[in-house]
């Protein structure tokens, strides 16, 4: 069954309204000051929507460099061992993914994949070297075995390293596509190809090429500049089409079933959208690089609040790439939660600009606050 996002009226996209979670009021949310590096928490925490209405989303923290992970040198060691300016930092971060206590960052400009070891605190960049050095990484999408799948849109493949980190091999010829985004179903990869408008769909153990689908236009089915990727709970795949300013939803055989989105500047509309993620219930987020800000909408298309805003703040985005939902690793960031708030998931989103990087944000409830029932309409699942 086809479901078709209606365009959603409010207050303009600049103001950060986080509009009713399953029809909680609206609000907005003032920027306190950033945190020194290394700390737990920020001074005010921040809610969308803000208290105090009831929050479904808080800011936690973000992590830009590896005095993020907190410095344990004492201040005669920083002294003599290590400048401000020689910190390793992210410069361009696009995607990122959590795995086994680690946060992968494809950092475009580096460029490599920046590896923040959060359980022992140290920082890495893996570059490669040879057949495996990158050239500009832009996604990093993790297996359950904790294979990593790394789209180059410079070297036009994509690079696969195993569990620890090694190099196994790079999937795609030149030419072939230029690759941005990659999902993991089954045995399949799911790859973005922004050159050709469309999405090349791999056998994941030998790279070999089982079918594509897309092609260059804006009908149904059509895409242009096809760039970011995401899987619901069924099994379906979401394509970011950003020139044509829509999600597009198909099935695993790249059949369409739906469209989600249109040009515009009002709430639940897209200027320049990119990042997605989809969480268990279903739920869609969309960031857009020229909002600066993340849209939450239902499983039926219906815009739920958004979240985010532009600025140097603790929680500011800039140019949005990336979306990545976790839920793994909540007790690695819960001391950044204010205490009365139960995370559910976590939110990462990668920044390509601006101090904050991959900024973490935490899904849940406050406790002693009543939350209006979340439905999840019949019309929203396809039959």
């Amino acid at each position: 069954m086809k479901s078709t996002l209606k365009r959603v009226g409010g207050a303009a996209v600049a103001c950060v309204t986080a509009l009713v979670l399953a029809l909680t009021l609206a609000a907005c949310v003032s920027s306190p000051s950033k945190p020194s590096p290394g700390a737990t928490a920020v001074a005010a925490p921040v809610f969308y929507p803000a208290l105090p209405d009831a929050p479904r989303i808080q800011y936690l923290t973000t992590l830009a460099s590896e005095r993020d992970l907190g410095d344990a040198r004492d201040g005669f060691t920083r002294f003599v061992l290590g400048k401000e300016e020689d910190v390793r930092r992210l410069a361009q971060p696009y995607g990122s993914a959590l795995f086994g206590g680690k946060l992968y960052v494809a950092d475009t400009a580096a460029p490599g994949l920046a590896i923040f070891d959060l359980a022992q605190r140290r920082f890495s960049l893996l570059t490669g070297n040879g057949n495996s050095r990158f050239k500009r990484p832009v996604n990093v999408r993790i297996d359950a075995d904790g294979t990593k799948y790394v789209t180059d849109a410079g070297r036009e493949q994509i690079l696969v390293y195993d569990r620890d980190d090694r190099f196994v091999g790079a999937f795609g010829r030149q030419g072939e596509f230029k690759p941005v985004d990659v999902a993991i179903v089954g045995e399949r990869l799911y790859v973005t190809d922004v050159k050709h408008h469309q999405v090349h769909v791999l056998d994941k153990r030998s790279g070999r090429t089982l079918f594509t689908f897309g092609r260059a236009g804006s009908g149904a089915g059509e895409l242009f500049h096809p760039t970011n990727l995401a899987v619901d709970p069924d099994g379906d795949l979401y394509v970011v089409d950003t020139s044509n300013f829509r999600v597009q939803r198909f099935t695993r055989d790249g059949e369409p079933v739906g469209t989600y989105g249109a040009v515009g500047t009002t709430s639940g509309s897209f200027a320049r959208p990119k990042g997605i993620a989809i969480d268990r219930a279903g739920r869609m987020y969309v960031g857009d690089a020229a909002f600066e800000n993340l849209q939450l909408f239902s499983r039926d298309g219906r815009l739920l609040m958004f979240f985010g805003q532009p600025g140097d703040a603790a929680e500011g985005l800039s140019l949005p790439a990336g979306v990545t939902i976790d839920y793994e690793h909540v007790e690695l960031f819960r001391l950044h939660a204010d205490p009365r708030f139960a995370v559910e998931y976590l939110i990462l989103v990668a920044s390509q600009f601006g101090p904050n990087k991959v900024d973490v944000f935490g899904f849940g409830k406050m406790a002693g606050m009543d939350y209006p029932a979340e439905e999840i309409p019949p019309s929203a699942r396809r039959e």
